[in-house]
């Protein structure tokens, strides 16, 4: 695993080194974009609504655009300006019932690994959280933006929990939290028995991801069936009209200047002709095998 950040936990008079690691990946089958036709692979491109222009990365900044279509332009620089906490360090701020904090709040999970010189203070930390039964509530820098977290026990490994703000956090308001729902006792003690008769320890290796197996069944199976498109075809189809069209630029300069261009756009033409009948060739016989 590579870490993701590097600094120290600010415990009391501790601070304790560690390195922290994403505690979760996904396993998602890579499915790209194509054309339908030849397989091809389809790019995006970043273009300009004004002008119609590609734009180079070098020329994407942010905007935050304000009522009557203007735009407020913030650069890198702008950002680099904000004034921002150290990003070195996670400040505990307190600690409190890990029951209290719902699990709403949680954003992302982060394994932390004590350096050498900080293996103590790490597992005094660690077993001073199981024994009390609390969690700390702390404050970190991560993306260059400070963020609330959580600090709980796994394994006896410390799990940095990101959390969201508490504005970030949408208040249900549905109708029938406003209506009155008669339940009758009977029901109520049915539905608690029938937890109760279903109730197991959680055990996740009992689960798995029965999208994700049939996708790559099905991926197999058209493999297996040899119901594949080569996208090198195509490709090479491309460069062939990509080479003509130099040769008919080549043709045209050699019009438009016939003394000084002459012998340059001769030689291109000549040039791009064999190119042209070699990759044509190459097109030919790869339909003939196929």
């Amino acid at each position: 695993m590579r870490a993701v950040w590097k600094g120290t936990i600010g415990f009391g008079t501790y601070a304790i080194p560690v390195k922290a690691y994403s505690a979760t990946e996904e396993h998602n089958i890579p499915l790209h974009q194509v054309h339908e036709p030849d397989g091809g692979r389809v790019r995006v491109k970043w273009v300009c609504e004004v002008d119609g222009a590609e734009v180079p990365p070098t020329e994407i900044v942010k905007g935050h655009p304000v009522p009557g279509g203007d735009v407020v332009l913030l650069t890198g620089g702008d950002f680099a300006s904000l004034i921002a906490p150290t990003t070195q360090s996670m400040d505990v701020v307190g600690f409190t019932p890990a029951e209290q904090v719902d699990p709403t709040y949680f954003a992302r999970s982060y394994y932390l690994e004590p350096e050498p010189a900080g293996t103590k203070p790490y597992v005094l930390l660690s077993e001073a959280l199981q024994q009390s039964g609390r969690i700390a509530i702390v404050k970190v820098t991560l993306r260059q933006r400070e963020t609330l977290g959580a600090l709980r026990v796994r394994d006896q490994v410390i799990v940095l929990e990101t959390m969201l703000w508490p504005d970030e956090i949408r208040r249900p308001d549905f109708p029938f939290l406003h209506e009155d729902v008669d339940l009758r006792r009977g029901e109520l003690r049915n539905a608690v028995s029938l937890i109760e008769d279903l109730t197991q320890d959680f055990e996740p290796g009992r689960y798995t991801d029965r999208y994700r197996e049939a996708l790559e069944a099905l991926i197999q199976a058209k493999l297996d069936g040899d119901d594949v498109l080569q996208p090198t075809a195509a490709e090479q189809a491309e460069g062939v009209t990509r080479l003509l069209a130099a040769l008919q630029r080549s043709a045209v300069e050699a019009d438009s200047d016939p003394v000084g261009k002459a012998k340059e756009a001769s030689g291109k033409a000549r040039e791009a002709r064999t190119r042209a009948k070699k990759a044509s060739a190459k097109i030919k016989s790869r339909a003939k095998t196929s």
